[in-house]
């Protein structure tokens, strides 16, 4: 069943131990040239440097001795391999990861320092999901869900919580947009906790199938999506579609050039790193200012594993 609030502040406390509270960073010369006061919540600072950990644990927790003995899979090409595979290791739990060939070098590296066992396919969602079946077939694996899955968004939405929380009220909560897990638990912990702030997804407009999804009321798969933001090239799943339809305002897009223009700003005012997908609600912002012009903003920061041989601006 969808999470309720309740169970998000329970997951929240199983997971608090296991997980770094992250700090929530202001910038006063981004805040000048944005015309609103923005909250960053930097789940740059998590541990495996993304907040797929947060959901990570929680799935991990939610499992019987037996299905831990098993071990757990998934498929994934970066983030959430590297916090499964954390986890797990942490858990003493053998974790079976499938990413694609073409996986950002610096993801692959993460997983294997975390101990993960990586398969590896072709760039396709098919041979993604024909590796992971045979992978489970073989191991006997429990299957962990990159998104889809009640477990992980109740995981991801303590991230907003934690922010909201520290802040109080915001007018505006905004988080990237993939495969929604992060924006389905971010708009259930924010809208269950005050139905007067607005949740807005920020998503890449080469890769804008979950803005299309919503606006038509049916998924759309990500086919071939152009984008430097690699962390959101991925289609919606059907419990995060379901969720962000009820629960978010609207999804703004936005292209390449903001993206890494929004990036190259937090690197230079704020000196922390981020990565491409962290940079799309920021940059949501500066190309939509009259909206937001002196509204309390609260931006959750994805991600920080960025691939410094491949920085955007170089």
């Amino acid at each position: 069943m969808v999470p309720d609030l309740q169970e998000i502040e329970q997951v929240h406390e199983s997971i608090k131990s296991r997980i770094n509270r992250t700090p929530v960073l202001t910038s006063s010369s981004i805040n000048k040239i944005a015309g609103c006061e923005i909250f960053f919540k930097c789940e740059n600072f998590q541990k495996t440097g993304a907040f797929k950990f947060r959901g990570a644990n929680n799935a991990l927790l939610s499992l019987s001795d037996e299905e831990l003995s098993r071990g757990v899979a998934t498929h994934s090409s970066g983030n959430h391999a590297a916090a499964l595979a954390l986890a797990a290791r942490k858990s003493g739990v053998k974790a079976y990861i499938v990413m694609p060939r073409n996986a950002p070098r610096n993801k692959v590296n993460a997983v294997k320092e975390y101990g993960g066992n990586i398969i590896f396919c072709e760039p396709t969602q098919q041979s993604r999901e024909e590796t992971l079946n045979d992978v489970v077939s073989k191991n006997g694996a429990v299957f962990i869900h990159p998104f889809n899955d009640y477990r992980i968004i109740a995981g991801q939405a303590t991230a907003a919580l934690e922010l909201i929380r520290e802040t109080g009220n915001l007018d505006y909560v905004i988080a990237p947009v993939g495969g929604g897990g992060l924006l389905s638990g971010t708009s259930l912990a924010v809208k269950l906790s005050d139905n007067n702030t607005k949740v807005i997804g920020a998503e890449p407009s080469g890769a804008d199938d979950a803005y299309r999804s919503i606006r038509d009321g049916k998924i759309y798969p990500s086919i071939e999506p152009k984008t430097v933001a690699d962390g959101l090239r991925t289609s919606l799943g059907e419990k995060t579609f379901d969720i962000i339809r009820r629960f978010t305002n609207r999804i703004i897009t936005v292209n390449d050039t903001r993206i890494i223009e929004a990036m190259r700003l937090i690197f230079e005012r704020m000196k922390i790193i981020i990565e491409p997908s962290s940079a799309v609600p920021l940059a949501a912002v500066l190309a939509n200012k009259i909206i937001f012009e002196g509204k309390k903003t609260g931006i959750i920061l994805s991600g920080g594993n960025a691939d410094f041989d491949n920085l955007p601006w170089k």
